[in-house]
Order: C-alpha cells, then sequence, then structure tokens
C-alpha cells in the first residue's frame, strides 16, 4: 500500500515538474518573441526615423538650392536692370561735369540721363513687385493671383481660365508661398510646356484651401522627373512641404500636365 502512495507521490511531482517546464518553456518562447518583436519594432523605427531624416535632409537641400537660384535671378536682375544703367548715368554725368560740350549735347545728354533714370526707377519697381508683389501686401492673396494671370494673359502666350475663392485662411507668409508655387507653375507652362491654355481652380471650403492646377502643355514623363527632379519643381514640393500640405501631380508626354495641392490652416 505504501508503495502504491509512493508511486502515485512520484506520479504527482513528475507531473508537476513536466508542467513547470512546460510553463518555463513557454515563458522563455514568450520572452524570447518578445525580445525579437520589440528588436523588429525598433529596427522598423529606426529605418523609418533614417528615411526621415534623408528626407528632410534632401529637402533643405533643395530649399537651400532654391534660394541660391532666386540669390542669382536677383543679382542678374540688378545688374541688367539697374547697375548697367547706373553706369550710363554716371558716365553721361562726368561728360557733363567736364564742360567741353555744346549747349544742345549738353541739353541731349541731360535728356538721356533722364531718360535712363526712368527706365532704371521703373525696373526697380519692377524687381521688387518680383520679390514681394505690393497687391499680396495691400489687397491679400486673390487680387494677388487675379493681377499675376491677368499679366500672363495680356502677354497673348496664354489663355487662362482662373476661379478664386479665398478670404483669409492663411498667415501672410503662407500666402506667399502659395502666390509663388502658381507663379512656378505659369512660368513651368509657358517656358518648358509651351501650354496654350491653363485652368487655375482655389478654393477654400472648411478650414482647408484646395487648388486645381492643369494645362495642355507638352507634358513630361513621370518616371524620369521623379528621378531627376528639376529646381521648379523641387521648389514648388519644397513649399507644399513648409505649407504642411498635400501635393499630387500626373502628366503625359503630349497630354499636359495636373496639379493638385490643399493645405489646412495651421492650428494655434
Amino acid at each position: 500500500m505504501e508503495k502504491e502512495l509512493l508511486q502515485e507521490d512520484s506520479q504527482i511531482i513528475v507531473i508537476i515538474l513536466i508542467a513547470i517546464l512546460v510553463l518555463l518553456l513557454m515563458a522563455v518562447a514568450l520572452v524570447l518573441f518578445f525580445f525579437f518583436s520589440r528588436k523588429k519594432i525598433i529596427a522598423t523605427e529606426l529605418e523609418k526615423a533614417t528615411l526621415e531624416l534623408s528626407y528632410q535632409k534632401d529637402l533643405l537641400h533643395s530649399t537651400i538650392e532654391t534660394q541660391e537660384e532666386e540669390r542669382k535671378r536677383i543679382a542678374q536682375d540688378l545688374h541688367d536692370a539697374i547697375s548697367a544703367k547706373l553706369n550710363v548715368v554716371s558716365l553721361s554725368t562726368n561728360v557733363l561735369i567736364d564742360g567741353k560740350l555744346e549747349k544742345n549735347e549738353q541739353a541731349h545728354t541731360l535728356q538721356h540721363i533722364l531718360s535712363v533714370t526712368t527706365r532704371t526707377l521703373e525696373s526697380s519697381r519692377r524687381l521688387a513687385h518680383n520679390l514681394l508683389p505690393p497687391i499680396l501686401e495691400n489687397f491679400g492673396l486673390q487680387a494677388a493671383i487675379e493681377e499675376l494671370c491677368d499679366e500672363f494673359i495680356s502677354s497673348k502666350k496664354v489663355k487662362i481660365n482662373y476661379e478664386i475663392k479665398y478670404k483669409d485662411l492663411l498667415s501672410k507668409s503662407n500666402e506667399l508661398h502659395i502666390f509663388r508655387i502658381i507663379q512656378e507653375l505659369l512660368n513651368n507652362s509657358v517656358r518648358h510646356g509651351e501650354a496654350e491654355n491653363i485652368r487655375l481652380k482655389i478654393n477654400e471650403t472648411n478650414e482647408q484651401l484646395d487648388l486645381e492646377y492643369s494645362d495642355d502643355g507638352k507634358g513630361f514623363d513621370i518616371k524620369s522627373v521623379n528621378k531627376n527632379k528639376g529646381i521648379g519643381l523641387r521648389n514648388i514640393e519644397s513649399r507644399v512641404e513648409i505649407l504642411d500640405g498635400k501635393l499630387s501631380y500626373h502628366s503625359e508626354i503630349g497630354n499636359g500636365a495636373t496639379f493638385n495641392i490643399s493645405t489646412k490652416k495651421p492650428q494655434p
């Protein structure tokens, strides 16, 4: 009888030990599972952070490159539109100071100086307008875009059908980004796309601005552009990123291009 009890006790102990061993194995398996899962999650997060950092780096480089291109353009405009003309004024003034000209020649030189000075003032106003359109500051984004479109229309190179419904969703600095984006799109359509017709629609609804843009120009190959983006497209992407907005575009060779941009009112 005692032998049977001992056998039963031994069986119970064996069962308990087996159960404990199984529990230990399960515990080890769970620990290993969580360890490798966590390791995988961390690796994924690191990869995501690396990609985000790389994107931010590319965006920063793009923004800096855009700024440098704009500085070069401004410097060239200053040289062509102002510096050269002021040199002419300086030379003509020195000739007058020498006092070797006849009266009729003096009058002609003074008239020439006045003409050059007038053109220089006009050039400086136009340059200032390009840097920061006064109408944007004084009358808002809608008026500035309408004026911009009318300027392109008056060139007789392109027809623009625009519909703008905007109040005051964005800050002045963000409005300038929207203005520059549209300016870039129009320039690209006319200069590179050789478009004849452009459609622009801007609508402000539910604390969001939606911009739809399309042209009938030459278009471009999306795959090729994604591999090697020009300064214009990178400029647009940089500004949309600053606006914390969304950008999508589509184009085919010979079938024009479409751009869709949306951005929400910044949270206070």
